[in-house]
Parts: C-alpha cells; sequence; structure tokens
C-alpha cells in the first residue's frame, strides 16, 4: 500500500483531524465536529489492550499538571512494508518504541503536531502485566525510570524470519530450462548431422526395391571368331515372398513353365530374413528364362512374381570343344572346362537398381522417388588357338574309330609346330555342353590333361634325342642287339628279334626294339635321363590353360630299382598325359625347341581391345642338328617294311612317328587292359603340325584305334590349311640291319 503522508489531513472546516491537543484533560468536552474521544488519532494510538493513550493514565489528563508535556513529532512516513505492522506487534511495541527515539532528534526540527502524554506509574511486580501494546503510529516518548535521568540505549530489534527468495527459485528454473533446451539442441544437431545417412538408410531400406542387373558375359571364340560358346538375351523369374499370399498355389503355376519341381519353387519363396534383419524381398526362381516362356509367366499376374532382363548361355556346336569349354550353372558361374578356368574374366561385374516403390497395387517405382544404378561391367572374351572346323573333323574320327571297341577312353591334340598353339583337342566319350545336367561327369573331363598313363614306346624319342644331344650315339651309330636283356630281376624282350645282328637306330624305331633303346639308356645314364624328361616337359603341368590338369609323375633317382633301369626308357614306371607327350614331339619338330602349349589366343576387352595371351614358355632341349637327326630316323616308323606304323603313312607326305604300347594308372594303380597311341609329325622334312592320339581299350584292340586315326587326321588337317605335299621327294631308304 503507498505510504501515508506527513502532513495531517483536515476535515472540511480546515481543522485538523484526529488531533489530541487539548488542555481539558481526558474529562474535557469533545469539540463541535468531533465524535467520540480522540478521533482518528487516538485510533492510532490504541494500545493492544485496545485502550488509547488517554486511558493509560486512569483517567488523568496527559496535559494536565501531573506530568510534564511530551511533543509528539508529526506521523512519520509509513514503510512500504505490509508485514511491518505485525511484526511489531509480534515484538510487543518494543521496536515501536525504539524506533521512535531515534527518530526524536530530527523530528524536534521539524513542525507537526505536539501531543501532552501523561508518563506513566511504574508497576509493582504483583500489578497484573499489562497486555503487549500494539503499534502507533506515532512515535513512543522514551520511557524513564525513576533512577536518574539517563537515556537507556535502544536495543537492535531482531532480524525479521528470512522470507524465501523467490529470484533464486527464478535463476534455478531458467538454468534447468536452458540446460534442457541445450540437450535437446545438441541431439537435433546428432540427428540431422551425424545420424542422418543412418536414419534415412533405415528408412529407405523399408520401402525400396533391388534389382540386380547382371553383366553380360564374354564369349568364347575359336581362332577365326566363331562363337564357340557365348551369351544370348533371356529373362530370368523372381519372387517378392513378401508380396506371396499363396505359395503353394503359385509354386503349382510356375512349375510346368519353368520345368522346376513346385516343392523346390515353394522353398525359394519361403519368407526368410536377411543378414540386417529385414525379410528378404527378392529371390531368383530360374535365370536364363527364354523370352516366350517368360511372357507366358507374366500372363499369369502371380502377386510377387517378376520377370526381369537376363542372360543365357549358348552353345552352337553342343558337344563341340565341349570338354575344353565346359560349361556355366543358372547363374552364369563357370563350373567346368574353360569356363571355370577364366570365370573371373568371362562373367565380369554385376550391376544393381535401386529405387523406391509402393505396396499392393501401387508396386511400382514412385516418380522423384529414390533411384540409384549400378551398371554392370561386361566380361572379357576369349579368342582361342582351336579350329573349330578341325576340332569337329578330330572329334567325328576318335569317335568314329572308338566305337569299334568297348567302353573306351581316347584323346587327340593337334598342335602346331612353332607357336605351341592347340589346334584341337577332342575326347571321347564327350557331352553335350548345350544341357550339361543330364551328362556323366566322367564324360565331361578332359581326357588330354587329365588321363595318366605310361606312354610306352613313344617315350623312346625322348632317350634317342637325349643320347644324340650328350654324344652318346650318332645318326650312325649300330649295335648288336640280343632277343632280349635282363635288367635287375626283370627280363625285356622285342616283337622283333634280331639274333644278335647288328641294328641301326631306324630300325630299333622302326621295330621298336626294347634291348637297343636299354642298351643305349644304360650308355647315357640314370641321371642324365631324368634331366631331359624334364627337359621335355613331363613331370609336370604343361599349363595350357585348363583347369585340374595333371602334372604326372618322374620316378626319383633313388627310388630307382635294378629293373627300373629296363623300364623307364622305354616308357613305363613313367607318369605322363597325352598332351605332355604331344609337347615333348613338337619340340622335336621345332628343331630342337620346346614351346608349352597353350590354348588362349588373345582376350577381347569389354571395349573392343585385343590383348594377346601369356607368351607361352620356350626352352632349348636338343639342337636343331640332332632334332633333324632325330626326325629322319622316326620316318623309319611309317616307311620300312614290317613297322610298326606302316599305317600311318601318308601318300605325298612325309611322315615322323611313333607308336608306343603302355598302361593306364589311377591313384598309381595299373589298370586293366592297355593304352595304344601313336604321336606323328607332317610334313616330316619340315613339320607343320603334330598330332597325338591316345585309345585306352579295357577288352584290347587299342592299335586298331591310333595309329589309322592319326592318318585320318593328319590327311585332313594338311589339306584343311592348304599345306603342300613335301617337295623333297620321299623319305630315304633305311637299312635295319646293316652288315
Amino acid at each position: 500500500m503507498p505510504p501515508r503522508s506527513d502532513e495531517p489531513r483536515r476535515d472540511p472546516t480546515g481543522s485538523r483531524r484526529g488531533s489530541s491537543r487539548d488542555t481539558g484533560g481526558r474529562g474535557a468536552e469533545p469539540r463541535a465536529g468531533e465524535q467520540g474521544v480522540g478521533g482518528i488519532s487516538g485510533a492510532r494510538a490504541y494500545t493492544p489492550r485496545g485502550r488509547t493513550i488517554r486511558e493509560e493514565g486512569g483517567g488523568q489528563a496527559r496535559g494536565g499538571s501531573g506530568g510534564a508535556e511530551q511533543r509528539r513529532t508529526p506521523r512519520s512516513t509509513r514503510s512500504g512494508d505490509p508485514f511491518r505492522p505485525a511484526l511489531q506487534v509480534l515484538d510487543g511495541g518494543r521496536a515501536g518504541a525504539a524506533r521512535a527515539a531515534r527518530r526524536a532528534a530530527p523530528a524536534a526540527g521539524r513542525s507537526g503536531v505536539v501531543r501532552t502524554v501523561q508518563p506513566r506509574n511504574p508497576r509493582t511486580p504483583s500489578d497484573e502485566p499489562p497486555a503487549p501494546r500494539r503499534r502507533t503510529s506515532a512515535p513512543r516518548a522514551p520511557r524513564r525510570s525513576d533512577r536518574p535521568a539517563a537515556r537507556r540505549p535502544s536495543r537492535k530489534p531482531p532480524r525479521p524470519p528470512k522470507l524465501a527468495d523467490p529470484r533464486l527459485r527464478l535463476r534455478l528454473g531458467t538454468a534447468l530450462t536452458l540446460a534442457l533446451f541445450a540437450v535437446i539442441g545438441i541431439r537435433l544437431v546428432f540427428l540431422q548431422a551425424v545420424d542422418t545417412p543412418a536414419y534415412a538408410g533405415g528408412g529407405v531400406a523399408d520401402r525400396t526395391r533391388t534389382v540386380d542387373l547382371p553383366a553380360p558375359r564374354g564369349a568364347i571364340y575359336d581362332r577365326t571368331g566363331a562363337p564357340l560358346a557365348h551369351s544370348v538375351e533371356a529373362r530370368y523369374v523372381f519372387a517378392d515372398p513378401t508380396m506371396i499370399k499363396d505359395a503353394p498355389a503359385t509354386a503349382k503355376a510356375l512349375s510346368p513353365l519353368l520345368g522346376i519341381s513346385a516343392s523346390k519353387l515353394t522353398e525359394l519363396m519361403r519368407q526368410r530374413k536377411l543378414e540386417n534383419g529385414n525379410p528378404s524381398r527378392f529371390e531368383y526362381l530360374a535365370r536364363g528364362v527364354e523370352i516366350p516362356t517368360a511372357k507366358q509367366v507374366l500372363a499369369l499376374e502371380l502377386p510377387g512374381i517378376g520377370v526381369h532382363r537376363d542372360e543365357r548361355r549358348e552353345v552352337p556346336g553342343d558337344d563341340l570343344a565341349a570338354n575344353l569349354i565346359g560349361f556355366t550353372s543358372q547363374d552364369l558361374n563357370g563350373l567346368e572346362g574353360l569356363e571355370a578356368r577364366y570365370d573371373e574374366l568371362l562373367r565380369g561385374e554385376d550391376g544393381k537398381r535401386v529405387y523406391e516403390a509402393g505396396l499392393g497395387d501401387l508396386a511400382a517405382p514412385i516418380p522423384g522417388g529414390y533411384s540409384r544404378t549400378t551398371q554392370p561391367k561386361p566380361g572379357s572374351s576369349l579368342r582361342l588357338t582351336v579350329d573349330r572346323d578341325l576340332q569337329y573333323m578330330v572329334q567325328v574320327i576318335l569317335s568314329r574309330h572308338m566305337a569299334q571297341v568297348k567302353n573306351g577312353t581316347a584323346a587327340a591334340v593337334v598342335m602346331e609346330v612353332g607357336s605351341g598353339e592347340v589346334l584341337a583337342q577332342a575326347s571321347h566319350p564327350t557331352y553335350n555342353a548345350a544341357k550339361p545336367v543330364p551328362s556323366d561327369p566322367v564324360a565331361r573331363e578332359d581326357v588330354a590333361t587329365s588321363f595318366v598313363v605310361d606312354p610306352g614306346s613313344v617315350h623312346k624319342a625322348i632317350t634317342f634325342g637325349a643320347a644324340l644331344q650328350e654324344g652318346v650315339i650318332t645318326p650312325d651309330t649300330t649295335l648288336p642287339l640280343a632277343n632280349s636283356i635282363k635288367m635287375g630281376d626283370t627280363w625285356f624282350s622285342d616283337t622283333h628279334p634280331a639274333n644278335g645282328r647288328r641294328m641301326s637306330l631306324p630300325g630299333m624305331l622302326a621295330y621298336s626294339s626294347n634291348v637297343g633303346t636299354i642298351t643305349i639308356a644304360e650308355r647315357l645314364g640314370r641321371d642324365r635321363l631324368i634331366d631331359y624328361q624334364r627337359r621335355f616337359g613331363l613331370g609336370q603341368p604343361t599349363g595350357e590353360g585348363m583347369p585340374g590338369e595333371a602334372s604326372g609323375r618322374l620316378l626319383p633317382a633313388d627310388e630307382w630299382s635294378g629293373s627300373s633301369h629296363g623300364s623307364v626308357p622305354i616308357g613305363h614306371s613313367v607318369d605322363a598325359t597325352p598332351l605332355q607327350m604331344a609337347a615333348a614331339y613338337a619340340a622335336i619338330a621345332n628343331d630342337g625347341t620346346y614351346v608349352q602349349p597353350h590354348l588362349i589366343k588373345e582376350v577381347i576387352g569389354p571395349d573392343g581391345k585385343h590383348a594377346p595371351g601369356k607368351a607361352p614358355v620356350t626352352r632349348s632341349v636338343l639342337s636343331p642338328q640332332n632334332a633333324a637327326a632325330l626326325r629322319t630316323m622316326l620316318e623309319a616308323v611309317t616307311t620300312v617294311d614290317g613297322a610298326t606304323g606302316e599305317q600311318a603313312a601318308i601318300p605325298g607326305f612325309r611322315v615322323a612317328g611313333k607308336t608306343g604300347t603302355g598302361w593306364r594308372l589311377v591313384n598309381g594303380q595299373k589298370q586293366p587292359g592297355e593304352v595304344s597311341s601313336f604321336i606323328g609329325m607332317a610334313p616330316a622334312e619340315k613339320p607343320r603340325y603334330v598330332i597325338a592320339v591316345f585309345a585306352y581299350t579295357p577288352d584290347g584292340g587299342g592299335s586298331a584305334v591310333a595309329t589309322p586315326a592319326f592318318k585320318e587326321m593328319m590327311q585332313f588337317t594338311l589339306r584343311h590349311n592348304k599345306v603342300p605335299p613335301s617337295t623333297t621327294g620321299k623319305a630315304p631308304k633305311f637299312v635295319v640291319y646293316p652288315r
């Protein structure tokens, strides 16, 4: 409440209201215009017991003769604190008296109303204690005692109880509010700046679809660029398991079209969780589906079933070079052959399209929604050294001759002399690479690189070449030969007994003399023979490019027994593949230089650039002179009367080669039956091609396959490549038993 004015209020007549200035004491009559005793001033001086100051003197006038007059100070300005009067009442009015004493001095100098107050009579202890006085508006005169007049020091009033400060609560509330807003602000910053990708990705993943974009798989061509295996446009059928309402019914409808059992399709449509915990929304049902079949699938309008562009592997020749090329899975992953060996190069990298789509009837890309496409990277293509036409004829000839025997296995290899390129590599039996599923796994093997045999007598050319190179023999060397020779505990005999006569080197090769070959090998020595076997490429894979190629095995020197000195030189106790033996003869045809056989001519990148294949490994084995001398001696095999290879002779061409009879080995164990072989080259004076034919016949009869098959293959090869007949005339006249 506002403080009151110190100036006394006046009534309408101009007199001061509430004044107690009078001389008549308590019994005086009130003035006109006044009501009651004391007026408003008396009300302000009301004591705690409800009595006025005038009543304190027991009816005596305070302004009379009984006491000294005291000057009343004018009314002080009221404090703005509304609780101060209450506190004064609680304090018994003592605080008001003290404050009146403090205000006495300054009040004396001010003009105001003076009121005479009768001093109080001192009370005895027996008197009733007065009730606590209430605060008066006017300051009270200091109490006097009977002792000598002395001013009592004012006692400092006790401080009022401290009330709760609202400013402290306000500051605390403000601080807590600011801290809360700061935490919220920091969290918002993290959500908007730091955690945005995670939350955004989580939201997008719930409404996005992913479609694989298969990369075009590279093709496989022959040396002329004709496709042996390539990809054609097709479709793949996929399922969104979360949208399929009746999986068994859907599978039953698709089974006849896709050629997949309904139970398998039902399993593919089963709902499953991905690694991130989200449900799978894409599952392949079939790959490489033909376009007309895919249209029939779409016509069914099955919920959750879709069709998209795909590729299908096509092999135009069916079984043509099937054992070389191999095949792929439905997902176009190479499984066998060159498709498996060069799968990473051929398949490229698949792409992917991720886009936002609606649900239910609105399951279509959302215009302007999230969409990201990673374009596929096409695979590279391979151009082989294989000649498609030659490959076809070699397979036909081999299959026709092998039809004469039962349960046979055969291989034929055609190599170009000088380059080491494999022009044809056929296997029997074979299979249809366009439909490989029902085929026999044995029929899918490449016999030329996986068929390990004892090469037999075709190995004798290596023994003669090593002896010529080491100077142990010369082209004119002749040796007296017995009909048999004992090495260790084993006797080795000849099919054409010499009866102790001297035999020429061409004669030994023409009649495939075991005794003569063993005699030459004894002069050469074990260690040098093993060294030349390695130089000719035996005992290690050729690295042609076929997966799973066998390495063969050479008998280490420390494992030789007494009989090994007789068996190894003639091609027994030696493990080799048809391709290894063909490469060894190609070294003889190539003036003594070994060239690694290989199938990859060049790699064609997705951009169309051509890169040549890896350069083949080459090394010198024989000198050109010794290689030429050995080729001439090998011509005796096809020209000498009664020689083992007379059936390999080709009219108009000089042919050099060697027959062989060995065994098939499986895990080091000899198998029943025999392996017949013939390896030859033409034209012998300057060979262009080497052909090796190996035929395993469990029931015998292989000799009727290898040599005739070689002749037909070589004739076609020379004619196909337009090789002119030999211009140096016929082969020399060989003498088997010189005098």
